[in-house]
């Protein structure tokens, strides 16, 4: 399976847009007494470097977080707590960074956006697999406590913002179901060691032609999210099966408010020309960017 990048913007009040980047090839011409000279042979894509993952067990070490230097939290009464807890899957790469984040057990708040900078942030002494260290898939559990103010803008009317209250606490465990080997990837897709790649739909690559957006549905707000005049991107992870079908559709960047819920949803109805490989339809995964703004 290979991963394609799609971004996909919509919102509320605005029709959804779609953009998408095409590699083209150029082609020589002459005219009169000039030529151009001939097109160097197009390179080979690299090749995403697959690389083996371990779970805890036998033989093989959890990494060990490291301390991180946190600043101090505001003292301030809070008069509206939000807490939860969000569950994550994270992948420790054999420096200690951490790769591969995606939630899940979702709680469809913000809070989601702090536990993913949370574990984002973190550092590892990593795993190690009869004293070598590797990648290893861990789970973890972010409980956070954090409070909602509510302020009034220029116009007055009202907004809210959410912040943490307090140092969020880690629990690391292993994953049930993990991956034998994967294609390490950053948590931010503009990153240049993502797999996936600049923002758009991606080239043919080893005779494997990228999905062709058929149908969109545009994602609706939620109230709470609206009220807040709240927006931001979201990112899932899809696999569009050989029939063109969105199906193992993941967060790998929430938003919170209930949008991306509302994301998922709206993706779930998309339709697309499957990919193609030597004329036959397979089954790639893509990350999808769903933007949403809030039209004035």
């Amino acid at each position: 399976m290979i991963d394609s990048p799609c971004r996909v913007s919509g919102g509320y009040m605005r029709a959804l847009s779609v953009s998408a980047l095409f590699v083209m090839l150029g082609t020589g011409f002459s005219g009169g007494q000039q030529t151009s000279p001939p097109a160097p042979p197009p390179q080979a894509p690299a090749q995403p470097v697959r690389v083996k993952v371990y779970s805890v067990g036998p033989g093989v070490t959890a990494p060990e977080l490291l301390p991180v230097n946190q600043p101090p939290f505001p003292a301030e009464e809070c008069k509206k707590k939000m807490d939860g807890q969000v569950v994550l899957s994270v992948l420790v790469d054999a420096t200690g960074k951490p790769r591969n984040i995606v939630i899940i057990q979702s709680i469809g708040s913000e809070l989601e956006k702090f536990a993913l900078l949370t574990v984002e942030a973190d550092r590892f002494k990593p795993g190690t697999h009869d004293g070598a260290p590797v990648v290893v898939a861990q789970s973890v559990e972010v409980d956070l406590q954090a409070c909602l103010e509510e302020k009034k803008n220029d116009v007055g009317k009202k907004t809210y913002s959410l912040r943490l209250v307090s140092q969020p606490t880690q629990k690391f465990g292993t994953v049930l179901d993990f991956p034998e080997e994967a294609v390490l990837t950053s948590n931010d897709p503009s990153s240049s060691d993502s797999s996936s790649g600049a923002p758009g739909i991606g080239p043919v690559r080893n005779g494997i032609s990228a999905p062709v957006l058929l149908k969109s549905v545009a994602p609706l707000f939620t109230n709470e999210a609206r009220e807040a005049k709240y927006q931001g991107i979201c990112v899932l992870s899809v696999t569009v099966d050989s029939q063109g079908k969105p199906q193992n559709i993941r967060v790998i960047r929430a938003l919170g408010m209930g949008l991306d819920e509302k994301a998922i949803k709206a993706v779930g109805k998309y339709r697309f020309k499957p990919a193609m490989k030597d004329g036959v339809p397979i089954p790639v995964t893509m990350h999808i960017e769903i933007d949403f703004h809030l039209v004035p």
